[in-house]
């Protein structure tokens, strides 16, 4: 008989069975691998109750000893990195190394950023002359945060939305995917060793329909932060309009990358791939349109067609593996179904197309031979699919680039320092890499315009939207 790994709610310090399971898929074989509870209204508020009754003594515990205790849950997770790795990939698909050398080292770098970040926040004050009064602000935290993380990064994505929640002194109540949610599940012995106290932390596990909902309608949870798709942004955003909560909502993209024909091809050809194809192109700042100047477009194009066709796609545990599986059967079928239409389309498929038998593996693949309105083009595919297309000038590329519904992140590489800079401020984008793909920094504010979000994360932005920032006004005789 085969056994499952079997993953509980986290509620109230403890770990609670739930009647409904789910199954939850290995994407490298297609078997089912754990069992996930299929939590709803019931399971929900508990976690909601339990969050709500730890909120006054987590908010009033000393900043220096909350920072402390986030701290410890750095160093613990550290310890296991290679143990939450393997399952990492296990749930997600991705490549054993990546996991280890991304995700996990990400996550607790999250946690002890945050940890330390909130140990040195300024408040504000200004003295009135007349008629003579001081003013300063505090700022405190919101209450109980209801955060809901994606299925591409699960701990990297969790740890962003949980350290600034926690270091802010909110109790949260978390709902991750249903698709990668064990190693969320294991994350709570973590909380539980490094002394969260209960209820600070409450991990509910289920589908966006039953266990996201309940928990973004919920009354008692004044704040949401969603990461994942627009159009289950559009639903939180009509959920919660008569309730005015505070919503942080980071969406997908459709992210262009322009070189210009100064461009250093020896480091742009590779970055490119790495920000096309990475992570199985499962990133919502993965690089999905490629622009190149028409006087170097069949050199890149050779170069960029050889380096895909060389990526080692398969067992996410081999070590020589750059490339794992997608997340899902119905995922690996929305992908092949938009490169399948755009070759319908008249599109030609330069490199890769095709789902490899025991698992959901679809080899990196190269468009040309698209226009602009072509829905590959528009519409975010949220796989390894990249369309590679020629232009003139600059005014032209910035046009094409800034011509769909997405504003999340570009890249621009080129030699000329002005153009560079003139370009990024003409792109809609919340992020412009320029000759790179994907340094982070975390003191920087993050997030997307247009239809790729709603507000910023980062060091003070998160650290915002975690609190309500107070006003007081004293008058001195």
């Amino acid at each position: 008989m085969t056994e499952f790994v079997q993953v509980k709610n986290f509620i109230n310090g403890k770990f609670t069975d739930c009647v409904a399971l789910l199954d939850s898929f290995n994407p490298a074989t297609g078997e089912v691998w754990a069992k996930i509870p299929d939590s709803g209204q019931y399971e929900v508020d508990a976690a909601i109750n339990a969050a709500a009754q730890a909120f006054p003594g987590w908010s009033q515990t000393p900043q220096a000893k909350r920072s402390a205790i986030l701290q410890k849950v750095a160093d613990i997770l550290e310890s296991r990195l290679d143990e939450f790795a393997v399952a990492e990939s296990r749930d997600q698909g991705k490549p054993v190394s990546l996991a280890k050398r991304m995700d996990i080292p990400r996550a607790v770098h999250n946690m002890r950023f945050f940890a330390t970040s909130c140990l040195n926040h300024q408040e504000k004050a200004n003295y009135m002359d007349i008629p003579g009064a001081l003013n300063y602000t505090t700022r405190l935290p919101v209450g109980v945060a209801g955060l809901i993380s994606p299925w591409n990064l699960p701990m990297y994505l969790l740890t962003f939305k949980l350290g600034p929640a926690l270091a802010s002194g909110n109790t949260v109540v978390c709902k991750p995917s249903e698709m990668t949610s064990v190693t969320a599940w294991m994350f709570c012995e973590v909380l539980n060793e490094a002394g969260v106290p209960p209820g600070v932390v409450n991990m509910v596990f289920g589908t966006g329909p039953k266990a996201g909902d309940a928990l973004v309608r919920h009354p008692s949870v004044p704040l949401i932060s969603f990461t994942g798709g627009t159009a289950t942004a559009s639903v939180i955003r009509a959920a919660t309009a008569t309730q005015c909560k505070k919503l942080s909502l980071e969406l997908g993209g459709k992210n262009p990358g322009i070189i210009f024909e100064d461009a250093d091809l020896e480091k742009c050809i590779p970055t490119t791939i790495r920000s096309s194809f990475v992570n199985q192109g499962e990133v919502c700042l993965c690089t999905s349109r490629v622009f190149v100047q028409r006087s170097i477009y069949d050199r890149f194009l050779e170069k960029f067609i050889a380096e895909a066709r060389a990526i080692k796609v398969g067992d996410p545990s081999a070590p020589d593996t750059w490339m794992g599986a997608l997340v899902s059967k119905e995922h690996a079928a929305k992908v092949t179904g938009y490169i399948q239409r755009a070759a319908e389309g008249g599109a030609t498929i330069q490199c890769g197309h095709g789902v490899d038998k025991g698992g959901y593996f679809v080899r990196p693949t190269i468009i040309t031979d698209v226009k602009d309105d072509d829905v590959i083009m528009q519409e975010e595919v949220f796989g390894p699919v990249v369309c590679v297309v020629p232009f003139d000038n600059e005014e032209e590329v910035v046009r094409r680039a800034n011509g769909v519904q997405y504003g999340l992140c570009a890249a621009v590489w080129t030699s000329d320092a002005s153009r560079l800079h003139r370009v990024a401020r003409k792109l809609e984008a919340g992020t412009v890499w320029a000759n790179c793909w994907l340094l982070r920094d975390l003191h920087m504010p993050f997030g997307g315009c247009k239809s790729s979000g709603v507000g910023r994360e980062g060091e003070v932005d998160s650290m915002e939207f975690y609190t309500e920032v107070k006003t007081v006004c004293v008058q001195i005789e």
